[in-house]
């Protein structure tokens, strides 16, 4: 939004604050400042002059000699222009002057004939693009007179950046409404309210077939109008701000759409057949439309054009039609003030990319109310610039109109949020300055009545935001935030899920990352039961594929995908495990709940990507997998709530797990993990031709369970002693079992207990198996001698033989 200080100061008065300044305040306003440029700096030098006579070039039949009044001296200048004349007052390039166009005027012959200076057109001077003759300028005026002065053009134009919620301030209205605000002033409208228009009088028509599309639509004609330039003030206003002036009908529209915000649309009244106009989306044979611009646009279906009772005249809110416009023998004209649905407007001229200065302000939103206004500005400007006539009656058809947004705003809570006393007196000062109406209910706060060209402001909080803006937010209190030293608390999952991730990628295996959108099919494939809890699934509403129409309810058929994909791409060796939420629909309306799950799959050679020499064909199998449960369960330290977790043969058997090889980790009769082999029928359901062992676990469950603190204690001052035990035990006794025996015991000197052999076989006897434990003991407080430790380790023995049935592995031979 570009405007200048000379159009800013007819709505507020500016005398006492520099354009630096108030391109600061606008700034910490919210109305981001992008240039403030002094306008016209290149012609300062340029004067006025006035032609005393005008003779011929005796070398030249082209060229003139004029004889010129500088105001200080007569002088000759050869001209070129066709319409320089006796007492026509101009522009006068004295030489030494350098043009805006970097070219230096200096003094030359020109075919024979001296020339002292030269005469300027407007676009040699960068006041506009006419080149067709040299300034003509008031022949009051006298010569002499710097031209910047004579036509005011000392003045600074301003360029405000807009967010898209302010569509209020893309006017010189708003932003000299935000002046008014932090100045104090009250706002002088050129216009401040439309007298009523009684369409009974109107001789035209106006039918708006959607209401949404077109809020409102008010019109009005004048007769015996006459197209001419505008004049200089009015083009002053349009140069400064980039638009180029055409003439005084289509540069009032402009001008009125600059001042207020409201684009207006000017047709050439007798070309709009039976005065109908009628607001309407194109019709099935209207494919085709020719704009302003001379070029033929494509419409589509959901284009809003204006047309009369034959077809389209104009675009709506983006650009007039060819056939419709104000020529120069326009007589009468229709003028349009009316307001769009910002949406349709953006679509279309996006679609035609024509982007305009009236699409610009209708994409973010025209306040409907100021509309008869901005129109009634138009046409004083009309009767007074084009000498026309205003026809009695008009249009104004609002079937949009909503009512007033109001707010209950609480002193109290302004207050806290700014971190400042304000009286409610001082924050309804505030709020009014910029156009809101206050009401002061006491107790119940202020009662806030939201103007319609504010669509930004919604809530309470929108308000407290406008307070700040106007007390501005360097002056708001500056308080050090208030840190507390106490530890943040962890979300304890979240925690969890990062020490698997650890302990999963230092056993070797690689993080996978799908998405939570599945193919229903996988749960077909892997074998699931219809009747199966997993199979209650989450359907989308919008899925992006058929492969992705379903949440996940088990994260193992999508890592079986990621091997398959792999072995495929030649990569057979694979150790792959996830962390993600799986989701459980547990009743048809509600929402399903979602559970933490990490799962793990291996396949192929047991150390990926190690020198063959010394691991050739070792493949991974059961036991890889349950070492990496066994590690997450030591390194996180977790243990069951009532007794030591174990693990047992899995239950209920999965439709997907391998016979045999199913095992489950426990704690009591609640399963924490289920390890396996995943099925020959699952692995060709996934298109998988070697074994893939996995690991399911619940990590909400895992969670759960208590885990052991870390302790720290001094090194051992005294040296251990070691015996190891060697027994014949039945073969279908669980070696683990003497191992948790020992532990079990809770002897206090002994240290640790670890298992160092299992054997079977020649020369075993059948039926039993050999089992060898190492015992470490050790005492904190003095040196063990060989009696204390044989007394103790003989009670373990004796233990385990009663508890077992073992005996000494010497007595088989």
């Amino acid at each position: 939004m570009n405007f200048t200080l000379s159009w800013l100061s007819t709505f507020v008065s500016v005398d006492d604050i520099t354009p630096e300044q108030l391109a600061d305040k606008l700034t910490m306003l919210g109305l981001e400042v992008e240039a403030v440029t002094p306008l016209y700096q290149g012609i300062d030098q340029i004067v006025t002059a006035k032609v005393l006579s005008v003779g011929k070039h005796p070398n030249a039949d082209r060229l003139t000699l004029c004889q010129v009044d500088t105001g200080e001296e007569t002088v000759q200048i050869v001209c070129g222009a066709p319409n320089v004349r006796e007492g026509l007052t101009t522009a006068l390039a004295r030489p030494g002057t350098r043009l805006p166009d970097g070219m230096k005027i200096k003094k030359a012959k020109v075919r024979g004939e001296q020339s002292l200076g030269m005469l300027c057109s407007a676009r040699e001077l960068g006041l506009s693009e006419d080149h067709s003759g040299i300034m003509e300028l008031d022949e009051s005026l006298a010569a002499g007179i710097p031209l910047t002065r004579a036509l005011e053009l000392e003045d600074t134009m301003i360029e405000v950046d807009l967010t898209p919620n302010r569509p209020d301030c893309a006017s010189v209205l708003g932003i000299a409404r935000e002046v008014a605000g932090f100045t104090g002033q009250s706002l002088r409208m050129p216009v401040s309210e439309a007298p009523p228009l009684d369409s009974d009088k109107a001789d035209f028509s106006v039918t708006i077939e959607d209401p949404s599309l077109c809020p409102r639509y008010a019109a009005r004609r004048l007769t015996n109008v006459t197209i001419a330039p505008s004049p200089w003030w009015l083009q002053r206003q349009l140069l400064a701000v980039g638009m180029r002036p055409i003439n005084n009908i289509v540069d009032i529209t402009n001008f009125v759409m600059l001042e207020y915000g409201q684009p207006l649309h000017a047709f050439d009244f007798t070309k709009i057949r039976e005065g109908k106009i009628v607001v309407r989306c194109p019709k099935d044979d209207e494919t085709e439309f020719e704009t302003l611009d001379g070029t033929s646009r494509e419409l589509k279906p959901d284009m809003l054009m204006i047309c009369d009772s034959m077809g389209p005249v104009a675009v709506a809110g983006v650009m007039g039609g060819l056939h419709s416009e104000v020529t120069e023998g326009t007589t009468e004209v229709l003028l349009e003030s009316a307001c769009f649905d910002p949406v349709s407007i953006r679509r279309t001229a996006r679609r035609l990319n024509l982007p305009s200065e009236a699409s610009y302000r209708f994409e973010r939103g025209v306040d409907p109310e100021i509309s008869p206004v901005a129109m009634e500005r138009a046409v004083q400007l009309m009767i007074e610039l084009a000498g026309a006539t205003v026809c009695e009656g008009g249009v104004d058809e609002y079937p949009g109109r909503r009512e007033s947004l109001t707010l209950n705003l609480r002193p109290a809570r302004v207050c806290s949020l700014l971190g400042m006393e304000l009286s409610p007196r001082q924050i309804g000062d505030y709020l009014e300055s910029i156009g809101f109406t206050v009401t002061d209910n006491g107790k119940e706060g202020l009662e806030v009545v939201v103007p319609s060209f504010r669509p930004d402001v919604e809530r309470e909080i929108d308000l407290v935001e406008e307070i700040a803006r106007l007390v501005g937010y360097n002056d708001i209190p500056t308080t050090m935030p208030l840190i507390r030293m106490d530890y943040p608390v962890r979300d304890e999952l979240r925690e969890l899920r990062k020490e698997v991730c650890s302990v999963c990628t230092g056993q070797g295996f690689f993080e996978a990352i799908n998405y939570s959108f599945v193919d229903e099919r996988h749960l077909d494939r892997i074998g699931l039961d219809r009747d199966d809890y997993r199979r209650r699934l989450t359907r989308l509403l919008n899925p992006l594929t058929e492969e992705q129409a379903v949440m996940r309810s088990m994260l193992l058929p999508g890592l079986l995908e990621n091997v398959c994909r792999n072995i495929n791409y030649q990569q057979p060796d694979l150790r792959l495990f996830e962390v993600g939420k799986v989701f459980f629909q547990h009743g048809r309306d509600e929402q399903p709940e979602e559970r933490y799950q990490l799962c793990a799959v291996c396949t192929g050679a047991r150390y990926p990507g190690a020198a063959p020499i010394y691991f050739s064909g070792q493949q991974a199998d059961f036991f890889d997998i349950k070492g990496l449960v066994t590690a997450l369960v030591e390194s996180l330290h977790i243990t069951g709530k009532e007794q030591a977790l174990e693990f047992v043969v899995t239950k209920q058997e999965q439709p997907y797990v391998a016979p045999a090889t199913g095992l489950s980790l426990v704690d009591g009769n609640n399963e924490i993990a289920r390890i396996g082999q995943v099925s020959d029928e699952a692995l060709r359901g996934m298109g998988i031709k070697q074994p893939v062992y996995f690991l399911e676990c619940d990590l909400q469950d895992l969670g759960e369970l208590p885990r052991v603190r870390k302790q720290f204690v001094p090194i051992p001052k005294y040296p251990m002693v070691k015996r190891d035990i060697a027994l014949l035990v039945p073969e279908q006794v669980p070696a683990g079992e003497l191992l948790r025996a020992v532990k079990g015991q809770r002897t206090e000197l002994v240290e640790s207990v670890d298992m160092f052999d299992v054997y079977s076989g020649k020369p075993i006897e059948s039926g039993m198996k050999s089992v060898a434990l190492s015992v470490t003991y050790r005492s904190p407080k003095k040196t063990l001698d060989d009696v204390t430790v044989d007394k103790i380790h003989e009670k373990i023995v004796q233990y385990l033989m009663t508890e077992f049935g073992g005996r000494y592995r010497e007595g088989t031979e």
